[in-house]
C-alpha cells in the first residue's frame, strides 16, 4: 500500500473522530477505538513527564468508554473543537502510524465550568484486517 493511501486514511480516521465530538455521536466516536486502546492523560498540559499521567478509564472498554462519552455529551455543551493535522508518520511496513494533532476543543457544563483540551496529542494508529484504529493517545499537552 502507497504511503499516499495510507496517508488519506489516517486522514480520515482522524476527521472521523472530529466529526464524531462535532456532532457528539458517541456511535461515530466509538468506530476510532481499537480493541485494546489505553489512553494517557497527563494531569496539566504542562505535565509533559509521563510520572504525572493518569489512566481513567483503564483499557477500552466499549460499554465504560460509551458511557463516559455519553456523559460528557449530555452534561456539556461543544463551544469549540479546531483540530489541525501537523504530522503524519507512516511505518515502512504500512501497518503503523502515528498523528500530531493540535486541538482546540472546549466544553462548558451547565454551571458554566469549562473543560478546555487545548494543545498537541499524539494519536498511535495499527492496522486491523483492512481498517485502522487508534490504538493510543497521548491526552493534550502544551508545546
Amino acid at each position: 500500500m502507497s504511503d499516499n493511501k495510507v496517508r488519506k486514511e489516517i486522514v480520515e480516521i482522524v476527521n472521523r473522530e472530529t466529526k464524531a465530538w462535532d456532532t457528539q455521536n458517541v456511535d461515530l466516536l466509538m468506530t476510532v477505538f481499537h480493541q485494546d486502546m489505553v489512553w494517557p492523560w497527563p494531569k496539566t498540559p504542562q505535565s509533559h513527564d509521563p510520572i504525572d499521567w493518569v489512566l481513567e478509564w483503564g483499557r477500552y472498554n466499549y460499554d465504560r468508554w460509551r458511557k463516559g462519552w455519553l456523559d460528557l455529551f449530555n452534561t456539556h455543551r461543544l463551544v469549540l473543537n479546531k483540530r489541525e493535522i501537523r504530522k503524519i508518520v507512516i511505518s515502512k511496513e504500512g501497518d503503523g502510524a502515528f498523528a500530531v494533532v493540535d486541538i482546540d476543543t472546549l466544553w462548558i457544563d451547565s454551571k458554566e465550568n469549562k473543560n478546555h483540551w487545548k494543545g498537541r496529542v499524539c494519536k498511535v494508529f495499527s492496522k486491523v484486517e483492512n481498517e485502522w484504529k487508534m490504538i493510543m493517545q497521548t491526552g493534550v499537552l502544551e508545546y
